[in-house]
């Protein structure tokens, strides 16, 4: 994120020549990029549409939507240099798990950006066409005429050029003059023909793949929406964590305390000898539900995170870990982090690690953290069985909905067999 200023920078910079270049490049390599794309697209298009009432047709389809999606990330790491200046890639629709299997799948069909990025496969033909012949057109023109004095004395027998046109002796002389002043004409004018030929295929690619200050609005609302909604969901499924927590330890833990107190008090009258060893249970019980008291407040709000930052409230719980953790963490030093990112990140090595401890059968497990003062990037990886995901109902979701809801990055990498890597980013800046 922060690179985006040097790379405009470095666009702005760039001299005549080295643009007429670059220009140049991207022009003729426009050609090849826009006849494939215009045959696969097209040919899938028209196919997946041909077949669509059948279930066949919409997978032909699908695959049109992910081919014109390559096309289009590659033309997009290709606009900086013509436009010098940096691109916003626009945001694709994503089904956030609410669906599995084929719905899922079926996203793209319904995505406005990927029938964009299927439009420009298709239409870049005209342009790419178009500017690929002007460009090579005029490169010949101007290297071919100002390079006449090379080439018109063997052919001159056999030339009849512009100067003949115009009425002008046929001679070597005549006939050099004409020719290198029509090349020269050419070659002067090459960095603003070749520029325009850029900008059009540019500008069609630009309107189509990148993002609009009202497209960039729309989608901050979106996200913003479906941060709000994973808020909701990670908030409510905390409380029903807590609410069950609370209901099968230390409720439980309390009423049998409360049974053995009434009947040490009832023996206490009439056998007070046998009435001890219920006082000394009852006392146990209550070291007990303290002890877990301790461990929910925790889960709540960790004082040692307040007191003492993320470093020490993490290794304070990778200690606790029953699978033996190594952590790692490099964070801007002297420096807090705003507490809604310290707090999202110390719940999610929480979470992670009872889940590792639960249900990986892992034997080792890592958690790194570091920043850049921007970003806050928390990793955890275990060897366990693998085969997690954020499904609903599953484990993770509630940690994917906490990510989102601080308005992060969560991913899970969990092949069947392991390793199981999850990553998030958060952003902690002030």
């Amino acid at each position: 994120m922060s690179t985006a200023a040097p790379v405009a920078t470095e666009h702005h910079r760039r001299s005549t020549v080295s643009q007429l270049f670059v220009d140049t490049g991207y022009c003729l390599a426009d050609f090849p990029l826009s006849v494939a794309s215009f045959v696969v697209l097209l040919t899938l298009f028209c196919a997946g549409m041909g077949t669509f009432v059948a279930v066949g047709g919409a997978f032909v389809l699908l695959a049109g939507m992910h081919v014109a999606r390559a096309f289009a990330g590659l033309e997009r790491r290709r606009l900086p240099s013509v436009l010098r200046a940096p691109v916003t890639a626009p945001r694709y629709r994503k089904d956030h798990t609410k669906h599995t299997g084929l719905r899922r799948q079926l996203v793209p069909l319904v995505d406005p950006q990927c029938w964009r990025d299927l439009l420009f496969g298709i239409t870049r033909f005209v342009t790419g066409v178009t500017g690929f012949v002007v460009t090579i057109t005029w490169w010949a023109v101007a290297v071919g005429y100002t390079l006449s004095f090379l080439w018109a004395y063997p052919v001159l027998p056999y030339l009849n050029g512009i100067s003949d046109l115009l009425g002008m002796p046929h001679k070597y002389g005549y006939v050099v003059a004409v020719d290198t002043g029509i090349g020269l004409l050419f070659l002067i004018s090459a960095p603003f023909v070749v520029r325009g030929m850029a900008l059009m295929n540019a500008g069609l690619a630009s309107g189509l793949l990148t993002r609009h200050r009202v497209d960039a609005l729309q989608e901050r609302v979106e996200e913003l929406t479906e941060s709000r909604e994973a808020a909701r969901s990670a908030e409510a499924s905390a409380l029903r964590r807590l609410e069950r927590d609370i209901h099968d330890g230390p409720q439980q833990r309390l009423v049998r305390l409360t049974m053995d107190l009434s009947l040490a008090q009832r023996r206490l009258r009439t056998d007070p000898e046998h009435a001890e060893p219920l006082l000394a249970e009852a006392i146990q019980q209550t070291r007990e539900t303290l002890d877990e008291l301790r461990a929910l407040s925790r889960g709540i709000a960790p004082p040692i995170l307040a007191d003492r930052g993320l470093a020490a409230a993490l290794a304070a719980v990778t200690g606790r870990c029953t699978v033996p953790t190594e952590l790692s963490v490099s964070l801007p030093d002297h420096e807090r982090l705003p507490e809604s990112a310290e707090n999202t990140a110390y719940f999610l090595v929480a979470e992670a690690l009872t889940n590792v401890a639960k249900h990986s059968g892992a034997t080792w497990c890592e958690v790194k953290v570091t920043g850049d003062g921007s970003l806050l990037y928390v990793t955890i990886s275990d060897n366990g069985r693998g085969g997690a995901h954020t499904a609903k109902g599953h484990g993770l979701s509630g940690l994917a909905d906490r990510v989102r809801a601080a308005d992060g990055r969560f991913h899970v990498d969990s092949p069947a067999g392991g390793p199981t890597v999850l990553t998030a980013e958060l952003p902690c800046a002030s």
